[in-house]
């Protein structure tokens, strides 16, 4: 994973984006998720401009700038309208770090002037947190620097189930983009037919949305969330017995179905 970042500054890819949503069929402790995650990809905390000052004593430079902060509040913004989502919350820490999160915060305010059809607010990162695990259905899309953007989007796909059930992808300029699971290689059980493909098949119909292949992604989408909703073929994750290639054949034959029904009519 660690090659990402490295890719992220390479294409510019500016804006990861995780859809975390209950899945019927599979339950959690909550069973009405519906947050979407948008985190600055290339700059923040994880920018790599750390030195050693002097023995036992090590300095890490969080870099956040206006052309990063506002390129990704007004994709947070875009992403809400093209999405039919109503509201924008931007997570900071700008009580604490008064000037660089002070900067991205106020990023955001301008934004939002320029979307006044979605609502915005902003709370503290550490409030998200805890707002989110007693009633995750306070939020919709949650805008914020690279850290908290990696933590709280761990904790949202933890809502729902975990990583294997979570997409990703990340977004740049003019139609480039990279998508993901964002779970491990597991290599505890490679080879042995045990893993849950959800996350990369759901990433893979992120992609298909980003190239406007629209008709293909709702069948996968639909095929994969019908697999899970009945329940005959999970994953060990998901609390089933089945192989890795028994879930996914079960989904290839949903996605199969309305071509061949098609074909007779």
């Amino acid at each position: 994973m660690m090659v990402f970042p490295g890719l992220f500054r390479a294409f510019d890819l500016y804006a990861n984006v995780r859809p975390c949503r209950s899945l019927e069929g599979f339950k959690t402790a909550y069973d009405d998720v519906d947050v979407v995650t948008i985190r600055e990809n290339t700059e923040g905390e994880y920018s790599g401009i750390e030195h050693v000052i002097v023995d036992g004593v090590v300095q890490s430079i969080k870099l956040i700038t206006r052309e990063a902060s506002m390129r990704i509040a007004e994709f947070a913004f875009e992403y809400a309208k093209a999405n039919g989502r109503s509201k924008v919350t931007a997570v900071h820490k700008a009580n604490i770090m008064r000037m660089s999160d002070g900067l991205f915060l106020q990023c955001c305010r301008d934004a939002a002037e320029n979307h006044p059809d979605i609502k915005f607010n902003e709370m503290y990162l550490d409030t998200v947190c805890l707002n989110m695990v007693q009633d995750p259905s306070k939020f919709d899309v949650l805008c914020m620097p690279n850290l908290y953007g990696d933590i709280l989007s761990d904790l949202c796909a933890g809502l729902v189930g975990g990583l294997g059930v979570t997409p990703s992808g990340n977004i740049g300029f003019e139609g480039s983009a990279i998508f993901e699971s964002v779970h491990g290689t597991a290599p505890d059980i490679a080879g042995q037919d045990k893993a849950n493909p959800t996350a990369l098949l759901l990433s893979a119909v992120m992609m298909l949305r980003h190239l406007k292949l629209n008709s293909y992604a709702d069948r996968i989408e639909t095929a994969c969330f019908d697999t899970i909703r009945e329940g005959v073929h999970l994953t060990g994750d998901l609390g089933g017995k089945a192989k890795c290639s028994e879930f996914t054949q079960d989904i290839c034959e949903k996605v199969q179905k309305p071509a061949k029904d098609k074909k007779h009519d």
